[in-house]
């Protein structure tokens, strides 16, 4: 996406010069997210991974309808076995990955609006399907963050949803005619070259809550935007997950199921986790030479989110190019954003740069 593009390709390896001292070396700047912490000199050098890994150096994640309680199982697991706790990345996901000090204009977050889906999820504008590939791409950068702590300090990860699950909501939504058929092809084909360069979560738990009750919650939530979640569409989550996501991660992912009595019991969860053998998955197939080509993916973000561009002609995701000019120039004038990080002289940098 445009905005995607904007935030995570825009001049990223400038080089710039100081003024000021006769001769001095020009600084490069690998990434505008972030520099690369890991290469192939550290591999070279004896870096390795699997020596790390303990009894829950896991990928693990907690899935499940809408207000199911998925959160808080995710949150209480990780902590009774010290393990890191990734909460659902919402639309700002970037801006918190990126450190900004308060959440950026929704036209550099995707522009979509999860308000807006839950208040008009049919709006002409495309904003249904816009979230839906922002959201992915958003699931897409956690999963790989989830990964890379992993590698780099061997404690286990429990996410709350990952993109290996987002085809629930995609199903959901063009099942409710939310979407467009030409825009599930798109999706499916982005998902396809995307998440094949990820090995899946070692362990998958299912929250089970009827759709019924799940809407019952949202009534009782206080938040406004959820009031109007129609029962059709939570049955649409609920019977998605049930006929095409848990099929399908039990090849390769251990899978739990609880009802939401059963989750609040994480002494339970945590035995019967304690339990499984873990003895299937592409996880068995790694050594030390797939870890460090892993890790070389998931520190590059830049790469991440590129596995999420398609080029291809759709209403609800083109960008013309007076637009894309328009948005490029508005997210440059933010404070902060003219320079590549570090070389911020409209900001108060002591530096000057010489443009």
């Amino acid at each position: 996406m445009a905005q995607r593009v904007i935030r995570l390709v825009a001049p990223s390896g400038a080089v710039f010069l100081k003024v000021g001292t006769p001769v001095q070396a020009a600084a490069l700047h690998t990434s505008a997210v972030r520099p690369l912490r890991y290469g192939w000199w550290a591999y070279a050098l004896g870096e390795r991974t699997t020596p790390r890994f303990k009894e829950y150096s896991k990928i693990i994640t907690v899935d499940g309808n809408l207000a199911s309680g998925k959160g808080a199982l995710a949150q209480k697991l990780a902590d009774r076995l010290g393990m890191l706790y990734m909460p659902e990345p919402d639309t700002f996901y970037l801006d918190k990955m990126t450190g900004e000090k308060e959440p950026l204009p929704v036209a550099c977050n995707g522009m979509c609006s999860l308000d807006k889906f839950y208040t008009d999820p049919n709006a002409t504008d495309g904003n249904s399907y816009r979230l839906q590939l922002w959201m992915y791409t958003m699931r897409l950068l956690q999963y790989s963050d989830a990964i890379e702590h992993l590698l780099t300090t061997g404690q286990g990860v429990i996410l709350e949803r990952s993109p290996f699950s987002d085809m629930v909501f995609m199903e959901a939504m063009s099942k409710q005619g939310y979407i467009r058929k030409q825009c599930v092809e798109h999706y499916n084909e982005i998902k396809g070259i995307s998440i094949c360069e990820f090995l899946p979560p070692h362990l998958a738990i299912y929250v089970d809550v009827s759709a019924e009750e799940v809407e019952k919650k949202l009534k009782q939530s206080g938040k406004p935007y959820l009031q109007s979640g129609t029962l059709p569409y939570l049955k649409a989550i609920e019977d998605s997950y049930k006929k095409s996501f848990l099929p399908q991660i039990t090849e390769t992912s251990e899978v739990l199921a609880y009802d939401a009595a059963q989750a609040q019991d994480i002494e339970r969860v945590a035995e019967d986790i304690e339990y499984l053998k873990f003895e299937k998955g592409p996880w068995l197939e790694q050594d030390d030479v797939t870890f460090h080509h892993m890790r070389m993916l998931v520190e590059d973000k830049n790469r991440v989110a590129t596995l999420t561009c398609i080029p291809k002609f759709l209403p609800e995701i083109t960008v013309g190019a007076h637009e894309y000019d328009k948005n490029f120039y508005d997210y440059k004038s933010i404070p902060g954003k003219k320079y590549a990080p570090g070389y911020n002289a409209d900001v108060g940098d002591k530096n000057i740069w010489l443009k």
